[in-house]
C-alpha cells in the first residue's frame, strides 16, 4: 500500500466499534479489500460520489471493489451545501432500496463533507444501519468531516439554511485517505481544509500535540505528499483523541469534550449560508461568494479568538497573530456583505449546540486549549463579529 516510497499512517479511533484512518498516497487502490472485510458475504455496494471527481479517481474506487466480487451502483452528487437536503437523502436512499443493498452491504462516500455526511446519514437510516466506508477526497474531510461518525444534511427554513439540522452519529468502518486525490483539488478548496488545521492546532495542546499550530505556519502544497500524510495524521490523531473521549458530545461543558471540535464553528455557521458573502484575504482581494465552508471557519476562528480577548482569556495566539497566519495559508481575514451584527446574531442563536435556549461559545484559551462558555457576555459576541466584518 502507498505510492512509491511515500509512508502510509494508520491513526486509530477508539469508539464503541474501534477503526481506523489510514492515510497515504495510493491506499483508494485497497478499497476493494476494506470493502469485502466489512461485508465478507455482500454482492452489492453502492458508491456515493461527487461528480466533480476526475473520472479516473471514481473508476479507481469502482474498479477496485468490483475487482472484490461487488456488483457496484454508482450515484453521482453535486457536492454543494444547498444539495445536502432532504431531498438528495431520499434519491440516495431510493438507490439503496432499489438494488436490494442488504444490512450486511455496504455505502462507500467518495468526495468531501457534503457527500460523507449524506452517505454516512443514509446508511445510518437505511434498514436501521448499514456500514459505510468513508473515503474522503478534500483535506477538509480527510482531516476533520470523514472522521468521528456526526452525518447529516441540512434544513431550510423559509429563506434560510440551517447546517446540519438532521442528522446521526455513525461510525465508519474505516477510513481511507488518499492524498494523492488532493492533486485535482481546486487551490481554494485546498486551502479551505487548511482552516480546519489551524482549528486543531488552537487546540492541540491538552492533545498531546501542542506544535500543531506551530507546524501551520510552515507552507504545505497538494504535491507534497509525504508532507500531507504526516499533517493529516497529526489532525486525524488530535480529532480521534476527543472523539474516543467523547463519542456523542455528551461531555459536560466544564471538561469540554467533543464540543471543542466547534471551534470558530457558531460564528462560521452565521457566515456561510449567506449567499452574498465572501472572504476578504489578507491583500484585500475578495473571494468570489458563495462562501465556502473552510473560509467560513478561518473567519470563525478569528471571532472567536476576538471574543476570547474581550473576555479576558487571553488566548495562546492573539487575534493579531491569528489574522497573519491565516493570511500567508490565504484564507480571508475578513468578510464583506455579511449582514448587520444584530442578524448575525440572531442567526447564531439558531446553532444546534444551544441547549435550552442558551448559546455555547467554544473559545482559545493559553496553552492551545479551548473552553465551552455558556450564555457568553453579548459585548464579547459583539466584539467577535466585528473583528472580522469588513468596514
Amino acid at each position: 500500500m502507498g505510492e512509491g516510497c511515500t509512508p502510509f499512517r494508520r491513526v486509530a479511533v477508539s469508539v464503541e466499534r474501534p477503526y481506523e484512518v489510514v492515510i497515504g498516497a495510493g491506499v483508494l487502490g485497497e478499497l476493494g479489500a476494506t470493502v469485502r472485510r466489512a461485508s465478507p458475504g455482500g454482492a452489492r455496494a453502492v458508491v456515493a460520489f461527487d461528480e466533480g471527481l476526475p473520472r479516473s479517481t471514481v473508476e479507481l474506487a469502482t474498479e477496485s471493489i468490483r475487482d472484490a466480487g461487488f456488483a457496484v451502483t454508482e450515484h453521482g452528487l453535486i457536492a454543494d451545501e444547498g444539495n445536502k437536503s432532504i431531498e438528495e437523502f431520499s434519491r440516495l436512499l431510493s438507490v439503496m432500496t432499489a438494488v436490494k443493498l442488504e444490512r450486511n452491504e455496504v455505502v462507500v462516500s467518495l468526495g468531501g463533507g457534503v457527500v460523507g455526511d449524506l452517505a454516512g446519514f443514509a446508511a445510518a437510516a437505511y434498514r436501521r444501519g448499514v456500514w459505510c466506508t468513508q473515503c474522503p477526497t478534500t483535506l477538509l474531510s480527510m482531516v476533520d468531516a470523514s472522521v468521528g461518525g456526526k452525518t447529516g444534511i441540512n434544513v431550510r427554513v423559509g429563506g434560510s439554511l440551517r447546517k446540519n439540522m438532521a442528522g446521526a452519529f455513525h461510525q465508519p468502518y474505516e477510513v481511507l485517505a488518499d492524498v494523492s486525490t488532493l492533486r485535482s483539488l481546486g487551490d481554494r478548496h485546498f486551502r479551505a481544509g487548511l482552516a480546519e488545521c489551524v482549528k486543531h492546532g488552537l487546540l492541540s495542546g491538552p492533545m498531546g500535540d501542542p506544535g500543531l499550530f506551530e507546524a501551520m505556519t510552515r507552507g504545505i502544497t497538494a504535491d507534497d505528499s509525504a508532507g500531507l500524510v504526516e499533517l493529516i495524521a497529526r489532525n486525524v490523531a488530535v480529532k480521534a483523541r476527543i472523539v474516543g473521549a467523547d463519542p456523542r458530545e455528551e461531555a459536560p461543558d466544564a471538561a469540554g469534550g467533543r464540543a471543542l471540535l466547534n471551534l470558530g464553528h457558531t460564528f462560521g455557521h452565521a457566515f456561510e449560508p449567506v449567499e452574498r458573502a465572501c472572504g476578504v484575504l489578507a491583500d484585500g482581494v475578495e473571494l468570489p461568494a458563495p462562501m465556502h465552508h473552510g473560509e467560513a471557519v478561518s473567519l470563525g476562528l478569528i471571532a472567536a479568538t476576538a471574543a476570547s480577548e474581550a473576555m479576558g482569556l487571553t488566548p495562546t495566539v492573539s487575534t493579531r497573530e491569528l489574522r497573519v497566519v491565516l493570511g500567508e495559508l490565504g484564507l480571508p481575514v475578513k468578510a464583506c456583505g455579511l449582514p448587520g451584527v444584530e442578524e448575525l446574531i440572531e442567526a447564531m442563536s439558531h446553532d444546534k449546540k444551544a441547549l435550552g435556549g442558551v448559546q455555547r461559545l467554544v473559545l482559545p484559551t493559553a496553552g492551545y486549549a479551548c473552553r465551552v462558555i455558556a450564555s457568553p457576555p453579548r459585548q464579547a459576541v459583539e466584539a467577535g463579529l466585528r473583528a472580522v466584518i469588513a468596514a
